[in-house]
């Protein structure tokens, strides 16, 4: 395993062993489904469209994702970043078959040149983890434009707040989890997620289903 500094400990990096053994069925299964309104189905669409043979993948989860969706090749070379050693491992053990490339690091800090360039990125469940305002979370994009080959696409999925209808149960699991910091997504909206991405690609397609938003962006601006 690659492994690279760290500067914070987001969201995601409280996940342990024991509550990854439940993430695909709580997280994945119910929570999708019944409170964001988001069924895992529409998840693993996003990842059939855009996946490519050269992929990265930011914060792994559980590797549900590449395991159920499908690549354009049959040997397709994948890199999973996370600064969660047990993510990594869980994923990479998932996906075994593909013989995935590990690294640790965080992505909010400057990318060694080292990582190299993909033709796709997944930020499946990332932006409402990490701390800070939309502003504070796009250094990632920033950080990841001198990765992305060109004619690749960065794609993925994030819970917003603010402007998007939320049932009872989504407001009030999403204030549990920013009480925990589990979730930093109190300000988080649609319309600040979709001015980041088009002040950085010219071409941005969101959707929403229930109060997830799927995003795919291509073209990088000139580097910021």
């Amino acid at each position: 395993m690659e492994q690279f500094p760290e500067a914070h400990k987001p969201g995601y990096a409280v996940y342990s062993r024991k509550s990854l053994a439940v993430y695909d069925a709580l997280v994945l299964g119910f929570s999708n489904s019944f409170v964001w309104r988001c069924p895992s189905r529409h998840l693993v669409d996003l990842y059939d469209r855009h996946l490519s043979a050269d992929h990265l993948d930011i914060g792994v989860g559980t590797g549900y994702f590449l395991d159920k969706a499908s690549f354009p090749v049959a040997k397709p070379r994948i890199t999973l970043l996370d600064p969660n050693a047990e993510c990594l491992e869980a994923a990479a053990e998932r996906i075994r078959r593909y013989q995935p490339r590990k690294v640790k690091a965080d992505a909010l800090i400057p990318w060694p040149e080292t990582l190299g360039a993909f033709q796709s990125v997944g930020l499946n469940y990332v932006f409402h983890c990490l701390p800070g305002t939309m502003l504070d979370k796009m250094v990632l994009l920033d950080h990841l434009q001198p990765h992305l080959a060109p004619g690749g696409t960065v794609f993925g999925s994030t819970i917003l707040q603010g402007d998007v209808s939320r049932s009872w149960a989504a407001r009030k699991l999403m204030g549990i989890y920013n009480a925990k910091g589990v979730f930093s997504n109190e300000n988080d909206t649609l319309q600040s997620l979709q001015g980041a991405l088009r002040e950085r690609f010219e071409e941005v397609e969101i959707g929403m289903v229930g109060c997830v938003a799927l995003f795919c962006a291509r073209l990088p601006r000139t580097a910021r």
